[in-house]
């Protein structure tokens, strides 16, 4: 309802293209009953002009028919991918926990490509195939009542197997789709995984794993083609032997006198015109019922309300930012693991311009922490405060643009260093662009790049080294400037130059900012304000290194195995 213009223009094509159309048995009547003689040569002449002319208005009328109603077609499907995918962008990442990806891309694609070949060609076809039906019959019954009424007898009988088969399609349609979104999935998944998978020589058997998946989907598909098999062989049936007895009794009133060759011939015609109409109509409607099984899918991912939504009224964060950051009693626990709390009764400040580090062994919820402060998930009880203001009464935009995340992986976009590193702010100029990589070391590994800043990193840029990738990352928050860093396992995985290169370029980043460090390493959280050790989703320890060491419990051990592995590292 966007492009009303456009609908109405395709209209009055279509409905002109018809009325073109329909005037062709007429003029064969004509013909037929005004005779072949050299009396009428000229008679004859004019028909057949009129004939020429009908068939360059239909030419006219249906290409622009055709190609408004194709036009329609791609912008419709074009909106509706941009309706979803915005949609998918805005939901939490709990949805992404319930949903596969490779489920969600194959609605994205197969599923909107299915609609947009509907739409823009079955849809067309459909139409002038109802507007033909509707005149044919209107021009039957004009032509000759008796007849007309045996042809209006034949509808319902052709409709009822067309509707009930069309039910049947429609459901085994959707059960197609969903198993080729499963195969998506697990081709999806194996080939992003691809070094994984030939590092384990699992090639073979994930071969005959995805043959038994696409086999599903074939005997999906099988069903839903012996369906609309079924349907088009019992309506062309019907259809072409309703007009057969149609003709018989019409050449019955031909040889009693009652109708002339040339009334006969134009019924005939009309007849043929329902004839052929019933026949797309038959097609089309298996293709229907596929793009109502793709809609049903695509309008099931629309209707999904995000779990972080924007509040009607959100409150406006103080500015400037102060960065002040505050847990007042926040319990957690993950909706695919309700059962397992992530976080207990947790409660910790981190004031304006504070280094803390959290820090405890796998799975005590470290990381929790910060997805809960970008607001990732929302509290079961308790508060999360940013600069004063509760989180949950703040728009999740607004408080995510006040941090900065160095995340332990970090994600490459199949794009430049450039845009890779502008991902922190779009609108960065060029300048801006190599200050932050300056900051952040990038500058000491561009010049080895075939094409320095312009250069493709690939897909999940494996292109770049690891401590390549962090600084990557680094640069991205340089860029964005935000008043709360968050470094979630920043140097975890890195060697040890890389290491010293990415922990350089996180001092300089953490100059003037609120900090909340998340570090397996020990040594990389003992110059921070506070250091805060958590097991079990509680906080179970609070004071600075030196202090933490002299208190024992859990941090003492952590330091204390350590140091004794480094000592084993060096001493081997």
């Amino acid at each position: 309802m966007r492009y009303k213009r456009v609908v109405l223009a395709a209209f009055i094509a279509l409905v002109a293209s018809t009325s073109v159309m329909l005037f062709v048995p007429m003029s064969v009547r004509s013909v037929i009953d005004e005779g072949f003689s050299t009396e009428n040569a000229a008679v004859i002449d004019r028909y057949f002009l009129a004939l020429m002319g009908v068939a360059l208005l239909m030419g006219v009328t249906s290409s622009i028919r055709f190609f408004l109603v194709s036009w329609i077609g791609e912008r419709v499907v074009t909106d509706l991918r941009a309706a979803v995918f915005d949609h998918i962008v805005g939901q939490s990442p709990a949805f992404f926990e319930k949903n596969h990806t490779g489920e969600i891309q194959s609605r994205l694609t197969a599923d909107t490509t299915l609609i947009k070949t509907v739409v823009g060609s079955t849809v067309s076809i459909a139409l002038r195939n109802s507007f033909t039906l509707v005149g044919a019959v209107s021009m039957l019954i004009y032509t000759s009542a008796k007849l007309s009424a045996l042809v209006l007898l034949a509808i319902p009988a052709i409709s009822l197997p067309l509707l009930i088969f069309g039910r049947l399609v429609r459901r085994l349609s959707r059960k197609s789709q969903d198993t080729l979104a499963d195969t998506n999935i697990f081709a999806g998944e194996a080939l992003s995984f691809i070094q994984t998978v030939q590092a384990f020589t699992h090639e073979q058997t994930d071969r005959g794993r995805y043959r038994d998946v696409i086999e599903v989907a074939f005997r999906a598909a099988r069903e839903r083609l012996i369906a609309r098999a079924t349907l088009t062989a019992l309506v062309i049936f019907l259809v072409f032997g309703f007009i057969a007895g149609i003709l018989w009794v019409g050449a019955q009133g031909v040889l009693e006198g009652t109708m002339s060759g040339g009334l006969l011939s134009q019924f005939v015609l009309y007849a043929l015109f329902c004839a052929m109409s019933m026949a797309a109509l038959t097609e089309v409607w298996g293709d229907l019922q596929l793009a109502a099984g793709a809609s049903e899918r695509l309008f099931e991912l629309l209707s999904i309300e995000p779990e972080i939504a924007t509040p009607a009224r959100p409150e406006a964060l103080p500015d400037p930012s102060e960065g002040h950051v505050r847990f007042e009693g926040v319990t957690f626990a993950y909706p695919t693991r309700p059962e397992i709390t992530a976080l207990a009764n947790f409660s910790f400040t981190a004031e304006a311009g504070e280094t803390v580090a959290i820090v405890g062994p796998s799975g005590a919820g470290k990381s929790t922490v910060l997805r809960m402060l970008l607001r990732f998930y929302d509290p079961s009880s308790g508060r999360i405060l940013v600069d004063g203001v509760d989180v949950r009464d703040a728009d999740p935009i607004v408080v995510r643009r006040r941090m900065a995340i160095v995340p332990q992986e970090t994600a490459i976009f199949t794009e430049s260093l450039r845009e890779n590193i502008r991902y922190g702010r779009p609108d960065a100029t060029g300048g801006e662009v190599g200050r932050a990589a300056e900051v952040a070391l990038v500058d000491e590994f561009v010049r080895d790049l075939p094409r320095g800043y312009d250069t493709l990193l690939g897909e999940n840029g494996m292109t770049l080294s690891g401590g390549q990738r962090q600084r990557v990352a680094i640069a991205r928050a340089v860029l964005k400037d935000a008043p709360i860093l968050l470094l979630d396992e920043a140097t975890s995985s890195l060697d040890s130059q890389s290491e010293r290169l990415v922990q350089e370029a996180l001092e300089r980043l953490k100059a003037g900012r609120t900090t909340i460090v998340i570090a397996h390493r020990l040594a990389t959280v003992r110059g921070a304000d506070r250091i805060l050790v958590v097991d079990a989703g509680r906080i179970v320890a609070d004071g600075s290194h030196d202090e933490l060491v002299r208190q024992g419990g859990l941090y003492a051990d952590l330091a204390r195995m350590q140091i004794d592995g480094q000592l084993d590292a060096a001493a081997s």
